[in-house]
């Protein structure tokens, strides 16, 4: 169990399922970043990413599937790790990290905080847990993917440390842009 900011951190059990499925993870944002790919002749390919302010307030619901956070349940330790964080004696959020052991890399395929539970440190200290288990288990590169629309979760990644590191356009099921954001991890 990780502790930090009076978060305790635990393996997640069938009984929590749940409570997780009930958080809501939708989200308000003012701002998107904006991917632009230019090419030219000579073979050159130019991104651009930058932050373009939203005519008005856009409430984004997520999009969570069950299916994944139930797989993560049976996953063995050395596969991943669904972790869930209490505070206030409640479950506030959770963490799921698939291990990409060929790639020496830890993805955290979900992070979601509650909304009632934002802005008390559940999000810092879900992360702080996976980069824990990255280190626990010898991998070298922690990752995460966010939606471009997700100007929340890109400040969140940006202000713990994670880095830009890709993209992917064709990354989600409805059309979203990935951006990925990661960190070494010190092991």
């Amino acid at each position: 169990m990780v502790s930090v900011a009076s978060v305790s951190i635990r393996a997640a059990t069938p009984d929590d399922l749940s409570a997780c499925l009930a958080f809501d993870l939708s989200y308000e944002t003012d701002y998107v970043w904006q991917l632009d790919v230019r090419g030219d002749e000579s073979g050159a390919i130019a991104i651009g990413l930058r932050t373009a302010r939203l005519p008005r307030l856009m409430r984004v619901t997520y999009p969570r599937t069950e299916s994944l956070l139930s797989a993560a349940l049976a996953w063995e330790s050395a596969t991943g790790a669904f972790m869930v964080a209490e505070k206030g004696g409640a479950l506030r959020g959770y963490a799921i990290l698939r291990f990409v052991r060929e790639r020496g890399a830890a993805q955290i395929a979900e992070l979601g905080v509650d909304a009632a539970a934002r802005r008390q440190k559940i999000g810092t200290a879900l992360l702080s847990a996976a980069y824990a288990h990255a280190q626990l288990h010898r991998l070298r590169h922690l990752w995460i993917e966010v939606q471009t629309k997700n100007y929340p979760a890109i400040c969140f990644a940006q202000r713990n440390g994670l880095v830009f590191c890709g993209y992917n356009d064709l990354y989600f099921a409805n059309g979203d842009v990935a951006l990925f954001f990661g960190q070494t991890v010190r092991i």
